[in-house]
């Protein structure tokens, strides 16, 4: 509530006391009080900050006098300290599709100003600061704001859930504040809420850079490449060996599963290397095998061929058309799988998948493209000159400052390592690449630390590269982790059946 400044006034010592950054509606600005507070600015659509002082009998908005009094820097540094110090109750809100949904709560007026400053009160109230992506967040009402952490492929679940919340919230709840969801990131609000006063309709619309960020996380997570507390529990190998199986009968009927059937044939790949480190046994043989058939026929097509995933279950696949998806990561990881399985006629076909169709895949930065057109063109046997301008342009676009859609510490950790490997590789130093191989492995544990995820398994594109430089004669030492040693040094591999492709 307010009052007459004049009537009521208050020396500076106690403003800096009580005074607390305050949300407020825009609409509750009329001219008159815009006019006393031309301190107060806009933060985002339907928002306006300023400064409160929370009383013994009710909360004050301040004026401009106020300000004077007491000092603007003052006020802001005050304001942060005393709003940081609000109580508030705190729940981890289940989402849907396993989104996770921050809650605080409390009686305080200044609860839901505390978005304004939200990465420091993720760190208060969970021990963990916000992804770099930021969070998205609602305040419906002064008394609460739910936040989701933008980190995984669960953003669009979140971002749903959070619009409808918001909307019935800010009309049932005391103290409306604003019906909108807003990406808080870089210490900014930004409104993803579009209302039509004329037609009386809302939407949501994330801006261009969010929009990518958003179809990045989701193609990273639904592929188990991203460490989330999702992927912390061990896969069950015999669940996977029969959800492959199950996916590759499903093809005959469904061949818009074949991609779906890869994913799953890797992850059990990747599966069996917690057991099997070294990849000794033939179960994981097997299961390499089955990942190298349908990565090629996925992208290359194939004749029809048998894929074996135990000795009771064999699977026929059928003949598969070469109709290869848009989907980039998928194409680097069944080169990855058949250049670790010595698969040398299958990387020539992967490798004349047209580059204009991998660059249909709207879902992957730039450097992602360039890295797979490097390595069509090397094992394409394209003049080194071309392979060298391909790869500079990878490592270029692959700075911080250049990515949209990858979470940056997957993109230094994981992604960008077997492009620096490949660097030392076709330079031919034998010890710069040992240091680089030593570099990503360890990057690669610090990454999925703690982390049942299949991927977390094996270091996939470093062993590719590892691999290459094997059979080039670099001395590559099979006793490190991550490297599974029968497949690093070629003991384990065994005759794969090539179909060839489709007449």
């Amino acid at each position: 509530m307010n009052r007459d400044d004049a009537q009521h006034p208050t020396d500076a010592p106690e403003l800096l006391r009580d005074v607390h950054a305050r949300l407020l509606p825009v609409d509750a600005f009329t001219p008159e009080l815009a006019g006393a507070m031309r301190y107060a600015r806009v933060v985002a659509d339907g928002l306006v900050f300023a400064y409160a002082l929370d009383g013994p009998t009710g909360v004050r908005i301040l004026t401009d006098h106020d300000v004077e009094r007491a000092g603007l820097q003052e006020l802001g540094r005050a304001g942060y300290a005393n709003l940081m110090r609000v109580p508030v109750e705190y729940a981890r809100v289940p989402g849907r599709e396993g989104a996770r949904l921050h809650s605080l709560y409390g009686d305080s007026h200044f609860v839901a100003s505390k978005a304004l400053f939200l990465s420091e009160v993720a760190r208060q109230v969970t021990g963990e600061p916000l992804p770099e992506a930021g969070a998205l967040v609602v305040v419906p009402g002064r008394h609460n704001l739910v936040y989701h952490p933008i980190g995984d492929g669960s953003v669009v679940d979140a971002l749903n859930t959070l619009a409808e919340y918001a909307l019935g919230a800010h009309a049932d709840g005391p103290g409306g504040l604003s019906p909108r969801v807003y990406w808080w990131h870089d210490g900014q609000l930004t409104s993803l809420t579009v209302i039509d006063e004329e037609s009386r309709t809302v939407s949501v619309q994330p801006p261009p850079r969010l929009l990518a960020l958003m179809k990045g996380l989701v193609g990273l997570d639904r592929a188990g490449r991203l460490a989330t507390p999702a992927t912390a529990d061990a896969p069950d190998v015999d669940r996977l060996t029969h959800t492959t199986a199950e996916s590759i009968g499903r093809f005959a009927r469904d061949p818009a599963g074949l991609g779906e059937a890869f994913g799953s044939a890797l992850a059990l790949a990747h599966a069996h290397c917690a057991d099997d480190p070294d990849a000794g046994s033939i179960d994981t043989w097997e299961a390499w095998a089955t990942a190298v058939q349908l990565g090629s026929a996925l992208f290359a097509g194939a004749q029809p061929q048998e894929c074996q995933l135990g000795e009771d279950l064999v699977r026929q696949l059928p003949e598969t058309p070469a109709e290869p998806p848009a989907d980039v990561r998928a194409w680097l990881d069944a080169l990855y799988v058949a250049i670790v399985c010595r698969q040398h006629e299958r990387i020539g076909r992967l490798c004349r998948v047209p580059m204009a169709r991998l660059r249909e895949d709207d879902s992957v930065d730039e450097y992602v493209l360039h890295w797979a057109d490097t390595l069509r063109t090397y094992f394409s046997r394209g003049p080194m000159d071309d392979v060298v301008e391909k790869l500079l342009a990878t490592m270029e676009t692959s700075r911080p400052e250049a990515l949209t859609h990858a979470p940056k510490d997957f993109v230094n950790r994981v992604d960008y390592q077997p492009v620096a490997l490949f660097h030392r590789l076709v330079a031919g130093d034998q010890e710069a690449f040992a240091k680089a191989l030593a570099e990503a492995l360890a990057e690669h544990g610090g990454y999925w630390d703690g982390s049942g995820a299949p991927r977390a398994r094996l270091a996939l594109g470093p062993l590719a590269m590892a691999s290459l430089a094997y059979d080039r004669g670099f001395p590559v030492d099979p006793k490190q982790p991550y490297l599974p040693a029968y497949l690093l040094n070629r003991e384990r591999i065994e005759t794969i059946p090539d179909a060839g492709v489709p007449a």
